[in-house]
């Protein structure tokens, strides 16, 4: 069938996905293919010392990615979009959204980005024995109590971004289990609240507030569950045209994290992923829980609810992108005009020649804090004795190293201390472009096969597409992993590269070095103010 009259028919999935700059609608076909996309810039703002985006920003987002998405089907296929076989609705994690009786917004919408709840995960995590981190829901919440907060007393339902669009489209107060994961710890095995966990924290909170946490968080449900219908409302939310019928299944709406799961096909025990790009972060799939907490690890869930460790570092590529385009800089005053592709490549690739160790040479990318290891504020570094081997291919190995550095220290108490099994990881993003190089390199750093797919690129948005055809086509009683493995990636091409050995050894000379050396980049943050 023509993909036209398949448009026609609504049988496709569409998938939204709001990023931290970009939000991204990804239409689908029956086989998970793209056949249209579309996309809406954005920033956060700084309302009240909190990193926010407003409501009229969220709406208006959602409505421009779609436009544009719907934009493309008729510039492709001569087609008004009326209608799509299901949708699914995907943002960044986490993050504090709370509402009063009459479903207004008590406090703007607090990102992920806020550490102004530290203080609060650090409590939480002595009383649960369970990493809560900054960025968690439900270390908002309670950082929101111990500061007094008079809008907490009118709090009735609290939720995540993507939970709040979907609610708005569909009525519905749900969240997908891996984002739920994310809000409060969730039971890998009665896929609901950890209900231990709950019980601690009312009896800590008694008498500061009128409710118990359970009853305003969303309800929880896993891939492939039913999250409700696009109401008239919603339609016309998402389409203000008016062209796109109401009544269309919804998925339950996922984090950045799942979505990134589906789409490098890591749901499965012993397999993971990395996104490397303007941060970074890997997930492995566990098959038991780890034998104590650790503030490197954040423990969420796939969006089946096996549980998942999670090195979220808040740094990679942008120290490595200021040099390459430094480089760029010295071109230019040269005369010499050098495509932005062809410089990274240049680069990289010249960084295969250094040596294994990056010979002695030392470089922290913290353009911003990083938790990993501890670094309050961001100063980049870069650091070398009299005798390292110092020249263009070490400098710029070294700077690749580090963009994959507070990751292998997180990643080594899994793999090292736990003994974490993992058969294989699917790198994606930006890191990943040039051919080989990154993927070698993280190799190295985990020392375990690194799969970069065709189809990594597609992004998020593509998993929550595909999270929406699950909804729909999905054969009784089949699993998410089973639907992935046949309808989604089988015959799909990508290139598989084991550690090298001596790449092995090189990296671990680097990463004693890139930890004996933090005492460097701490004091740095007390002496550069």
């Amino acid at each position: 069938m023509e993909t036209k009259q398949l448009i026609e028919l609504g049988r496709t999935a569409l998938g939204i996905e709001f990023g931290s700059t970009r939000i991204k609608a990804v239409l689908v076909d029956e086989t998970n293919k793209p056949i249209a996309s579309g996309s809406h810039e954005w920033e956060n703002r700084h309302i009240g010392h909190i990193w926010s985006y407003t409501l009229e920003d969220i709406i208006t987002g959602l409505q421009g990615s779609y436009a544009d998405m719907a934009r493309d089907v008729k510039e492709k296929y001569g087609v008004t979009l009326t209608t799509v076989g299901a949708i699914g609705i995907s943002a960044m994690m986490h993050g504090y959204m709370v509402f009063d009786k009459n479903d207004k917004l008590l406090v703007p919408f607090r990102t992920w980005r806020n550490n102004t709840a530290a203080y609060a995960g650090d409590r939480l995590t002595e009383l649960f024995h369970y990493h809560i981190p900054a960025r968690w829901s439900i270390a908002h919440l309670y950082q929101a109590i111990l500061d007094g907060e008079e809008h907490v007393k009118d709090i009735t339902f609290q939720t995540t971004l993507e939970g709040y669009v979907h609610w708005l489209l569909t009525g519905k107060k749900v969240i997908g289990i891996g984002e739920a994961s994310g809000m409060f710890p969730v039971d890998p095995v009665t896929k609901q609240y950890d209900k231990e966990m709950l019980e601690k924290f009312n009896d800590l909170v008694k008498g500061k507030i009128p409710f118990k946490v359970e009853s305003v968080l969303p309800e929880i449900l896993v891939a492939g569950e039913d999250a409700g219908r696009l109401t008239e409302q919603g339609a016309k939310i998402l389409d203000p045209t008016g062209n796109l019928k109401y009544g269309i299944p919804l998925c339950p709406p996922e984090g950045d994290a799942g979505t990134g799961m589906v789409a490098t096909n890591s749901i499965k025990k012993r397999t993971g992923n990395v996104s490397a790009g303007t941060s970074v972060f890997a997930m492995i799939v566990l098959e038991k829980e780890l034998s104590k907490p650790y503030p490197e690890i954040d423990l969420v869930t796939t969006p089946v609810g096996d549980l998942v460790g999670m090195v979220h570092c808040n740094n990679c590529t942008s120290d490595l992108n200021a040099w390459v385009g430094m480089f760029g800089e010295f071109a230019k005053l040269l005369g010499v005009d050098i495509p932005r592709w062809k410089l990274y490549d240049t680069l990289y690739f010249e960084s295969e020649k250094g040596d294994k160790d990056c010979g002695g040479l030392l470089a922290y990318n913290y353009v911003s804090n990083e938790h990993v290891t501890n670094v309050e504020h961001g100063r980049p570094l870069f650091v070398r004795t009299a005798n390292g081997n110092f020249n263009l291919a070490n400098f710029m190995r070294t700077h690749l190293y580090s963009a994959f550095g507070a990751l292998k220290v997180g990643c080594d108490i899994m793999l090292k201390e736990e003994g974490v099994k993992l058969d294989r990881i699917t790198g994606h993003g930006g890191l990943f472009k040039t051919e080989r190089v990154g993927q070698s390199y993280l190799a190295a750093a985990i020392n375990a096969p690194v799969t970069v797919m065709k189809t990594a690129g597609e992004g998020g948005a593509w998993g929550m597409a595909i999270l929406a055809n699950y909804l729909i086509r999905k054969k009784k009683d089949e699993s998410l992993e089973t639907y992935l493995d046949e309808s989604v990636f089988a015959g799909q091409e990508g290139v598989t590269l084991a550690p090298d050995p001596a790449d092995v050894a090189g990296f671990e000379a680097f990463g004693d070095r890139y930890v004996a050396g933090l005492p460097i980049v701490r004091e740095a943050v007390h002496s550069l103010k």
